[in-house]
Parts: structure tokens; sequence; C-alpha cells
């Protein structure tokens, strides 16, 4: 369950859109947001001279989610510059490091083999880890503790901006609050959710697009296809799994193969727009 917690974000130069330094105040994990052009000023500092769990985020053109990859390290900033000279992906990383200085080798590698199994199961991100890593051994009493670090790192990342665990489930979803879009020979099911709109797994999609439907949503629409979030069935299109939209009108967009008002096209049950439930 979720519960009320006080986060505490810190912005050593100052800038909102610069380095930030986060952490729940009671517990021994911090996160350390670095942007790919802060990488000199944060060799200034001391955070990242430890050992850490580091995860990279960016874009791809290919593809129709958000990259992640999910290392580990005993020097996160040498290992943060090796993926500088390397890795083309990504825009910003986000280090994990204790407060106290507790974390060995083993518990990141631990924590870096969740990470990644989890970031999969979640399929939020494309993760660009190919394979997992070998589970280390800890006791069982360090188990415990570092799963207990992992639901902070978790709740830090979300707060940061990337939600890639925050598991998308429609059985949580109230019935009364489904929202509905139709089409001839389709329809689909979403939701408005904290950072956009989903459209749920077995929701259909029509295959062709209007002459008029904007490049975006063709581009957009060709990267669901590949990603085989989108699959042929009966004619049309149907969602292998949940996706996330940055808004309502991309998503009944992509559904219907043209521009539309996803605020008045997608209707609840009883057949109240989107805009008329949240907006009137």
């Amino acid at each position: 369950m979720s519960r009320p917690q006080t986060i505490q974000i810190f912005l050593p130069d100052g800038s909102p859109r610069s380095v930030k330094i986060a952490e729940i105040t009671n517990r021994v994990v911090k996160a350390i947001l670095v942007p790919r052009n802060k990488l000199d000023y944060i060799a200034n500092r001391e955070e990242l001279r430890n050992v850490g769990i580091y995860f990279l985020f960016g874009e791809s053109a290919e593809k129709a989610k958000p990259v992640v990859y999910v290392g580990e390290a005993e020097d996160s900033l040498d290992r943060l510059r090796q993926h500088n000279r390397t890795k083309e992906f990504w825009n910003h990383a986000v280090v994990m490091v204790s407060k106290i200085n507790a974390f060995t080798k083993s518990h990141v590698k631990f924590l870096e083999h969740t990470a990644i199994q989890e970031a999969k199961d979640s399929n939020r991100y494309t993760t660009e880890n190919l394979t997992a890593p070998t589970r280390p051994f800890v006791t069982e009493s360090m188990e415990a503790d570092l799963y207990d670090s992992f639901e902070t790192i978790k709740i830090l990342l979300s707060t940061l901006g990337y939600p890639v665990y925050d598991k998308i489930n429609k059985e949580q979803v109230a019935d009364k609050e489904l929202m509905y879009l139709k089409g001839r020979g389709i329809e689909a099911e979403g939701d408005l959710i904290d950072d956009g709109f989903v459209v749920f797994k077995g929701s259909y999609a029509k295959k062709e697009t209007t002459p008029s439907c904007h490049d975006h949503l063709i581009n957009l629409r060709e990267k669901l296809i590949r990603d085989e979030v989108l699959i042929e069935d009966s004619g049309n299109f149907r969602f292998d799994q949940d996706y996330v939209f940055n808004s309502p009108s991309t998503a009944g967009g992509v559904v219907l193969g043209r521009s539309t008002n996803g605020w008045t096209k997608w209707k609840d049950r009883a057949g109240k727009t989107l805009d008329e439930l949240k907006r009137s």
C-alpha cells in the first residue's frame, strides 16, 4: 500500500534541471541524478566515488518505449565515464548509493540482478541489458535488507521522473473508472494515470490510417508494431501489452488511425467523456 512520505531533493548547483540528490530522510539509500553533460561537474563532488547501482535513461528512434540500462560499479563515477565513451542512447544517469557507505560489491550485484528482473517484469521501459547477471549469494537477513533498499530505490526513481517499476494493472482499476473508445470493428479500454493515458492489453486499434493522419502518429504506430506492442489480429491490431501514451489524444489517435481529441472520444460506460469526468 502507498503511504505518505517525505523526500528531500538537494540541488547542489542551484539549477532544477541539473544534478539532483534525493533521499528519504530515514532511509540509507540516496539517489544522484546526473545529466550527461554534468559529468565533469559531479566529478568534483564525492557522491559518485562509491559502490552503487546505476540506471542510464534515454530514448531510441527505433523503440516505442523509453530505454533504461542497469548496472553496478565499485566506482560509479568511473563507470559513468566509461559509458559516456561507449553508449550513445542515454541522456541522464541515476546512481543509487548508501548514505552510510554500507553497500559492498555483493550488495549492488544483488540489487542489479533484482532491478533488471523487475524492470523486465514491469515492462514500462525497454531494458538495454541483454542478459540478467547471475544472482549472487547473500544471507537471508541481508536479502531482506536489500529488498527494503530496493523499495526505496523504486520510490526515488519514480520521484525523479523515471517510473520504471510502477506496474500497470487493469485489475486495480474500478470498472466505473475504465474509459472506452469505439470505432468501426474495434474497441479499446484505457485509464488516465499519473504519467499519461494507458491503453490496456487486449484493446484493438484500426489497422489502416487515414490520409490526413499526422506523421508522428504513423511513426509511433510503426514503433509499436516493431516492438510487438501492436500485433495483427482479425484484420486490425491488438494491444499485446499495456502501453502508456503521453496523452489521451495520442492514445486515441493510435487506436483510430487518425488525429482525434481524446478528451472527448474516450468515454465511460455511462457515456460521459473524459473531459466531463476530469476537467469540467
